[in-house]
């Protein structure tokens, strides 16, 4: 049996108002491919990441990425909540993560506090869930991985106020992010 494709497009059309920007488009991909995509202004080329990013749905034909996998899309001009800090804009990127350690941990504390077996159960039954998605995910390790990329990435310090940040400075933090 072949190799499966990691993303693949089938007769993808996108029109902005009447242009159509992308016609009948077919790629597919490897595992481990390294792609390129060249053009000149206005041709595409963003528009067509935005729809391997599933960024834009907006478009006629299928666009699939196989499960398990995600792909991001970084725009040339990123842009960063002004009211947060460097790590505060990061830390947006782990959000849902730390919503599953968050709610974890309130388990814990509502199983010294409640008495009703019916609801206890429930909340095992949940932690137990909760567990498994910690632990396929190694989230009991997320403020290390967010402080490793923050260091890998260079970033400016994590206090440091993002409207202050040079543009390379905030590509970085927004592409911190969407690591």
């Amino acid at each position: 049996m072949g190799q499966q494709f990691i993303f693949s497009m089938q007769s993808l059309t996108k029109k902005h108002g009447q242009r159509e920007v992308l016609k009948n488009v077919w790629l597919s991909f490897y595992p481990g491919a390294k792609i390129g995509v060249l053009g000149s202004n206005g041709a595409g080329k963003s528009t067509l990441l935005r729809i391997m990013a599933g960024v834009d749905r907006d478009f006629d034909g299928q666009a699939r990425l196989s499960q398990g996998f995600t792909a991001g899309y970084l725009p040339q001009e990123p842009q960063l909540n002004p009211d947060k800090d460097v790590q505060g804009n990061v830390q947006e990127a782990v959000a849902k993560r730390r919503a599953v350690l968050d709610r974890f941990n309130e388990i814990t504390t509502l199983l010294g506090e409640v008495t009703d077996d019916d609801k206890l159960q429930k909340l095992y039954d949940e932690m137990a869930r909760l567990q498994d998605i910690i632990d396929a995910n190694n989230l009991w390790d997320l403020d290390r991985q967010v402080e490793v990329a923050m260091t890998v990435m260079n970033l400016p310090p994590g206090d440091a106020d993002v409207t202050t940040l040079s543009g390379g400075e905030r590509r970085r933090v927004a592409l911190c992010k969407l690591l």
